[in-house]
C-alpha cells in the first residue's frame, strides 16, 4: 500500500498523521470491506495448491462505512482531528462486499485479522 494510491485506509492515515482533517467524500454512508494482506496471502497458497481450478473470490465480508472509518482511524491517530465532507463523486460504489462462500466451502478458508487489528498494522507501517 502507497501513501498516495488513492485509497480508502492510506488516505485517511495520511491525513491523519500529517495532522490534516480527514476528508470524506458525500455522507460517508457508503460501506467498504478490508482484507488484511496476510490473509490474502493464505487463501491464496490454499488456492494453488488446491484442486479448484476456478476463481474464487477472496476477501472480508465485514462492512464499514466510510464515515466510520474516519471515526476510527482519527480515534486510534488523533482524536482532535476534524472530518471534512466534500461532494460524493457520481462513479463511488455504494457498497462493496465480497461474497466468499465458495472460498469458505473449496478452501475452507476466511480472513481471520479483524478491521483494528489490521488498521493498527497498517497504521505502523506508515
Amino acid at each position: 500500500m502507497l501513501p498516495n494510491d488513492g485509497r480508502v485506509i492510506s488516505n485517511f492515515v495520511v491525513q491523519a498523521l500529517q495532522e490534516k482533517s480527514l476528508t470524506v467524500y458525500g455522507e460517508g454512508k457508503q460501506t467498504r470491506s478490508f482484507c488484511f494482506f496476510d490473509d490474502l496471502i493464505k487463501g491464496m497458497n490454499l488456492l494453488m495448491n488446491s484442486s479448484h481450478k476456478r476463481p474464487i473470490k477472496l476477501g472480508n465480508p465485514d462492512e464499514y462505512s466510510i464515515l466510520s472509518i474516519a471515526e476510527i482511524i482519527r480515534s486510534k491517530i488523533n482524536p482532535k482531528l476534524k472530518i471534512i465532507h466534500q461532494p460524493l463523486p457520481s462513479d463511488d460504489p455504494n457498497r462493496r462486499k465480497p461474497n466468499i462462500n465458495l472460498a469458505r466451502e473449496k478452501l475452507d478458508w476466511q480472513s481471520k485479522i479483524d478491521f483494528s487489528e489490521g488498521l493498527d498494522k497498517t497504521i505502523a507501517y506508515f
